[in-house]
């Protein structure tokens, strides 16, 4: 009676394959990973500044020329970028994660193990990065 089965060879040769696939696919996963936090970095980033200009030119037509003189009401708030309590910037706000609101202007965004330093500057209404130069350019293209 003749048997059909994989010889050791080749179940040796299937293994060592499938250990270079993962050799290679584990990197890649975790670079995709990061750069997807980059990329919801960036477009939480590109919401709050047309949320700063927006509210301005909303408050012009008022007669109001200030820009709003903070974006969260306090640094207790675990709802991000909704606005100082009398104005409002993000009418849901972003939840606390990977932002974190550290002083009063202050902002950072954490990527890929990174962390980038925002800061709000009411008088201009510019919100720039200040500090972490790994991802400032990546976050605010």
């Amino acid at each position: 009676m003749k048997r059909e089965a994989f010889t050791l060879m080749e179940v040796l040769f299937v293994i060592v394959l499938l250990g270079i696939l993962a050799a290679v696919a584990v990197p890649r996963l975790s670079a995709t990973r990061t750069d997807a936090e980059i990329a919801k970095g960036k477009a939480d980033v590109s919401s709050i500044r047309s949320s700063i200009l927006t509210e301005r030119q909303s408050q012009v037509i008022r007669g109001v020329v200030s820009f709003i003189p903070k974006l969260t009401e306090n640094t207790t708030d675990t709802i991000l970028f909704r606005g100082d309590g009398t104005r409002t910037l993000l009418t849901y706000g972003i939840k606390e994660g990977a932002w974190q609101h550290t002083a009063a202007l202050t902002y950072t965004y954490t990527a890929g193990g990174v962390t980038t330093t925002f800061t709000y500057t009411p008088a201009t209404g510019i919100f720039t990065c200040t500090a972490g130069n790994d991802y400032c350019d990546e976050l605010t293209d």
